[in-house]
């Protein structure tokens, strides 16, 4: 496993519009290579997901993609979440039922969440396969196929208040 290239963004001050392209760019390269197919709404639909770093919730989604005419139907937003979760671009956050864009698609990476209890702001952090659960996995000779880290907290502005 690769260590993820540059920290998370989302706590701290960033070019935003660079990060949405970044992902952009990086979700276009990935569909063509995999040969699958980046469809008009699966592609908005991860544009809405990287408009903040926060988690949205399926309805969220749906209700963003009925305004503007691509589907008032929940199969619409729910098949192209799947999509983007398969596909490494967009992670599912379990405590609060939503969906956030990863920070390091295509990077080689076990996600942890650091949650921001009164923003709602969502950092992703490496949660290291070779830390204290994996070395106890592998001393008691259990194979970690997947795990879902999520810490909540209050991100720097919201402890100095000083968000937005």
């Amino acid at each position: 496993m690769t260590p993820l290239p540059l920290p998370d963004p989302a706590f701290g001050r960033h070019d935003h519009g660079a990060c949405v392209r970044t992902a952009l760019a990086a979700a276009d390269a990935a569909c063509a290579a995999r040969g699958v197919q980046f469809t008009p709404i699966r592609r908005r639909v991860l544009e809405i997901l990287l408009e903040h770093h926060e988690a949205l919730g399926a309805y969220d989604v749906l209700a963003r993609l009925d305004r503007e005419g691509l589907g008032s139907k929940p199969p619409v937003a729910y098949r192209a979440l799947g999509f983007l979760v398969e596909q490494g671009f967009a992670h599912r956050i379990e405590r609060l039922n939503a969906f956030v864009a990863c920070s390091h698609p295509g990077a080689s990476h076990a996600p942890a969440f650091l949650i921001c209890r009164s923003c709602g702001t969502v950092a992703e952090a490496e949660a290291a396969p070779g830390g204290p659960l994996g070395q106890e996995a592998a001393q008691s000779g259990f194979r970690i196929e997947q795990t879902v880290v999520e810490a909540q907290g209050l991100c720097p502005a919201c402890q100095t208040g000083t968000a937005a």
